[in-house]
Protein backbone atom coordinates (compact mmCIF):
# COMPACT_ATOMS: atom_id res chain seq x y z
CA UNK A 1 0.00 0.00 0.00
CA UNK A 2 1.52 3.38 -0.96
CA UNK A 3 2.17 5.95 1.75
CA UNK A 4 -0.23 8.89 1.63
CA UNK A 5 0.84 12.25 3.06
CA UNK A 6 -0.96 15.52 3.07
CA UNK A 7 0.92 18.65 1.93
CA UNK A 8 3.49 19.90 4.42
CA UNK A 9 3.07 16.75 6.50
CA UNK A 10 6.51 15.21 6.21
CA UNK A 11 7.98 12.82 8.73
CA UNK A 12 7.84 14.13 12.28
CA UNK A 13 10.16 12.82 14.97
CA UNK A 14 10.09 13.95 18.57
CA UNK A 15 12.27 12.55 21.29
CA UNK A 16 10.72 12.67 24.73
CA UNK A 17 13.18 12.40 27.59
CA UNK A 18 11.57 12.88 31.03
CA UNK A 19 14.89 13.86 32.64
CA UNK A 20 15.53 16.76 30.28
CA UNK A 21 11.88 17.78 30.40
CA UNK A 22 11.95 18.07 34.20
CA UNK A 23 15.40 19.54 34.74
CA UNK A 24 15.85 21.77 31.70
CA UNK A 25 15.65 25.56 32.24
CA UNK A 26 13.81 25.86 28.89
CA UNK A 27 11.02 23.48 29.86
CA UNK A 28 7.64 24.67 28.66
CA UNK A 29 4.98 24.70 31.34
CA UNK A 30 1.41 25.41 30.31
CA UNK A 31 -0.07 25.94 26.89
CA UNK A 32 1.24 29.44 26.22
CA UNK A 33 4.80 30.44 26.96
CA UNK A 34 6.71 33.41 25.63
CA UNK A 35 10.30 33.06 24.54
CA UNK A 36 11.95 36.40 25.19
CA UNK A 37 14.75 35.55 22.78
CA UNK A 38 17.95 37.55 23.13
CA UNK A 39 16.52 40.54 24.97
CA UNK A 40 19.09 42.91 26.43
CA UNK A 41 16.89 43.17 29.53
CA UNK A 42 14.70 40.05 29.87
CA UNK A 43 13.33 41.03 33.30
CA UNK A 44 12.07 44.38 32.01
CA UNK A 45 10.63 42.81 28.86
CA UNK A 46 8.81 40.14 30.88
CA UNK A 47 7.33 42.79 33.18
CA UNK A 48 6.22 44.90 30.21
CA UNK A 49 4.50 41.89 28.63
CA UNK A 50 2.88 40.93 31.93
CA UNK A 51 1.95 44.33 33.38
CA UNK A 52 1.66 46.70 30.40
CA UNK A 53 0.84 45.13 27.03
CA UNK A 54 1.44 42.01 24.98
CA UNK A 55 3.31 42.20 21.68
CA UNK A 56 -0.01 42.06 19.85
CA UNK A 57 -1.44 44.97 21.85
CA UNK A 58 1.74 47.00 21.29
CA UNK A 59 1.64 46.35 17.53
CA UNK A 60 -2.08 47.12 17.43
CA UNK A 61 -1.56 50.52 19.00
CA UNK A 62 1.30 51.28 16.59
CA UNK A 63 -0.96 50.29 13.67
CA UNK A 64 -3.75 52.54 14.98
CA UNK A 65 -1.39 55.52 15.13
CA UNK A 66 0.03 54.77 11.68
CA UNK A 67 -3.47 54.91 10.20
CA UNK A 68 -4.05 58.30 11.84
CA UNK A 69 -0.73 59.60 10.54
CA UNK A 70 -1.47 58.32 7.03
CA UNK A 71 -4.81 60.18 7.05
CA UNK A 72 -2.93 63.44 7.67
CA UNK A 73 0.07 62.61 5.47
CA UNK A 74 0.74 65.21 2.78
CA UNK A 75 3.87 64.22 0.86
CA UNK A 76 6.05 66.99 -0.53
CA UNK A 77 6.63 64.94 -3.70
CA UNK A 78 4.72 62.31 -5.61
CA UNK A 79 5.22 58.89 -4.06
CA UNK A 80 6.77 56.14 -6.14
CA UNK A 81 4.70 53.13 -7.13
CA UNK A 82 6.58 51.03 -4.58
CA UNK A 83 5.84 53.56 -1.84
CA UNK A 84 2.15 53.67 -2.76
CA UNK A 85 2.05 49.87 -2.75
CA UNK A 86 3.71 49.71 0.68
CA UNK A 87 1.12 52.06 2.15
CA UNK A 88 -1.74 50.18 0.47
CA UNK A 89 -0.35 46.85 1.74
CA UNK A 90 -0.12 48.21 5.28
CA UNK A 91 -3.67 49.57 5.18
CA UNK A 92 -4.96 46.26 3.78
CA UNK A 93 -3.14 44.27 6.46
CA UNK A 94 -4.48 46.50 9.25
CA UNK A 95 -8.00 46.23 7.82
CA UNK A 96 -7.68 42.42 7.68
CA UNK A 97 -6.48 42.40 11.30
CA UNK A 98 -9.44 44.57 12.31
CA UNK A 99 -11.79 42.12 10.55
CA UNK A 100 -10.34 39.14 12.42
CA UNK A 101 -10.47 41.01 15.73
CA UNK A 102 -14.10 41.94 15.02
CA UNK A 103 -15.03 38.31 14.35
CA UNK A 104 -13.39 37.22 17.61
CA UNK A 105 -14.93 39.94 19.75
CA UNK A 106 -18.47 39.14 18.64
CA UNK A 107 -19.07 42.61 17.19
Amino acid sequence: MPAFKLPLSGNVTQTINPWTMVFSPTTQVGEVNINLGNSSNPAAEEQILTDVATYGKQLGRIGDVLLILLEHFQPTRKLTAAEDKSIADLKRMLADIADVKGRHSGK
